[in-house]
């Protein structure tokens, strides 16, 4: 098959525009160019395009919009209630279904595969709690917000 046989590709152009191709692909879209009314038009508008997206400043947002602690005291301790009460919650569920599973007449095998995941996952996050509030005291920078 011959290099004028094959169907063009149009992402070429894209690359050439780039300089990401290899010197025959260059020649091809080149060649192509040329040849190809509708190719040039494409090109012509892509390089348009690059052009406006390279000339286009962004306005970066004030520090202050980036972050995500809450901007009052009331916010604060609705946030930190929330949380709380949702925890309790989760914390009394786990603890419900453990409990009946534990009085249920099942074998031993079925609540040691219940109760061992369920046991582990609440070590690793008492583990986990534990580790954060010992190290929030002296956390020099948990105040940094970048």
């Amino acid at each position: 098959m011959s290099e004028d046989s094959r169907p063009f590709d149009d992402a070429l152009i894209s690359g050439y525009l780039d300089g990401e191709l290899t010197q025959a692909e260059e020649q091809r879209v080149r060649l192509h160019l040329e040849r190809d009314a509708e190719a040039r038009k494409l090109f012509e508008d892509l390089a348009r395009m690059r052009q406006a997206a390279r000339g286009t400043r962004l306005k970066l947002p004030a520090d202050e919009q980036w972050s995500e602690l809450p901007r009052t005291v009331g916010s604060g301790l609705a946030r930190n209630l929330g949380w709380g009460l949702l925890g309790l919650w989760l914390a009394g569920l786990v603890l419900f279904v453990l409990w009946q599973v534990g009085r249920s007449p099942a074998g031993l095998w079925l609540k040691l595969v219940v109760f061992a995941p369920a046991s582990g996952f609440l070590l690793l996050l008492a583990s986990a709690l534990i580790d954060r509030l010992r190290v929030a005291r002296t956390d020099r920078y948990r105040r940094v917000e970048k």
